[in-house]
């Protein structure tokens, strides 16, 4: 017996005695059609990934805006599309517990290369030490690039009589209690810092919170705060001006900007941290998604114009570099800070 297939599929004719064979055949096409496009699934991610990014994509930042952190943020935004199919970088501050708020909320997205995250030592190295966090900075986050190292400085408010650092901790271990500090929050890199300083003098200084690095500055220009340790980019015009004072630099290395000024570990021996940046996303990110990311922030660390906005307007070093050596850098910072915090005292306050 014959079996005719429809004019609209091909007009053939088959043996019925056949048709096991056609199964078979088309078992087989099945298969390879299949094969085909685990094939081509395996090629297009390289071609999608040119593609990225085909719609804007968030950097979340720890700090309020007019710090150096969303300063920077903004900077490398505002070449971003040059590099990036056109689609923007929009900064969003997420502000609070230390940085910690922003870095949860990015911990939790998907690893697509649409939300990232303007890391920093507070919440990617040291605040799981000083409070229960709803992510683990060891394994939360995929390291993409280490952008950028700012200087930063000791500073005081300008009618307090101290020229140096070690007049200050003099008359700070002489009235234990008296004078306070400004900080960006719990575990942020303003806290952690001055905390350490204090451990390391022997004194004692309230900290006083507020949501920005700018915000701190003002305080400090009011009165409200004694001191600080802020980045020499958000404070140099100040300083300059005689409206604030700087004692000391935090770095051991000396700052272009304030070459007068001496490094604090003159007074205090051992102290030496500068403030770095660098971008990171959720984990399980793709490493050809991640290499794609880490090759359009080095161009832009490599623009011109991005180059001079971050090295003179907020005198920072430009670090950049691959995925992989940013990711040693950040464990490196997680064996280093959980140590000096224990080892130096620090506690919530």
């Amino acid at each position: 017996m014959l079996a005719t297939l429809p004019d609209s599929c091909c007009a053939l004719t088959i043996k019925e005695d056949s048709m096991p064979f056609i199964r078979i055949c088309t078992t087989a096409l099945i298969r390879n059609t299949l094969a085909l496009a685990v094939c081509v699934s395996a090629v297009l991610p390289g071609a999608s990934l040119a593609q990225w990014p085909d719609r804007p994509v968030r950097l979340l930042v720890t700090v309020g805006p007019g710090g150096a952190a969303d300063t920077l943020s903004r900077n490398l935004a505002s070449s971003f599309s040059q590099f990036a199919n056109g689609q923007a970088l929009v900064v969003e501050n997420r502000v609070g517990a230390g940085g910690t708020i922003a870095a949860a909320a990015v911990a939790r997205e998907k690893p697509d290369g649409y939300t990232l995250f303007l890391a920093e030592v507070g919440p990617n190295a040291v605040s799981h030490t000083l409070a229960k966090l709803p992510y683990d900075p060891n394994t939360a986050f995929t390291p993409i690039i280490h952008a950028v190292n700012l200087p930063a400085v000791v500073l005081i408010r300008a009618n307090l009589p101290y020229k140096t650092l070690a007049e200050f901790l003099a008359a700070a271990k002489q009235q234990p209690g008296k004078f306070n500090y400004a900080s960006a929050g719990l575990g942020n890199w303003t806290h952690l810092y001055m905390a350490y300083l204090n451990s390391l003098a022997g004194i004692d200084q309230m900290n006083v919170a507020y949501k920005s690095g700018a915000e701190m500055l003002t305080a400090v220009l009011r009165g409200d705060a004694d001191t600080a340790i802020i980045t020499v980019s958000t404070s140099l015009g100040q300083l300059r001006d005689g409206k604030i004072r700087a004692l000391a630099g935090a770095a051991s290395r000396p700052m272009r900007q304030l070459p007068d000024v001496p490094p604090a570990s003159q007074a205090v021996p051992g102290f030496d941290v500068s403030v770095w940046h660098g971008i990171v996303g959720p984990a399980g990110m793709d490493t050809a998604l991640v290499a794609r990311i880490n090759g359009v922030f080095n161009q832009i660390l490599q623009a011109p114009a991005i180059r001079t906005a971050i090295t003179e307007g907020q005198a920072a070093d430009i670090v950049g570099g691959t995925p992989q050596q940013f990711d040693a850098f950040i464990k490196g910072e997680l064996r280093r800070w959980p140590e000096v915090v224990k080892s130096a005292g620090i506690k919530p306050e």
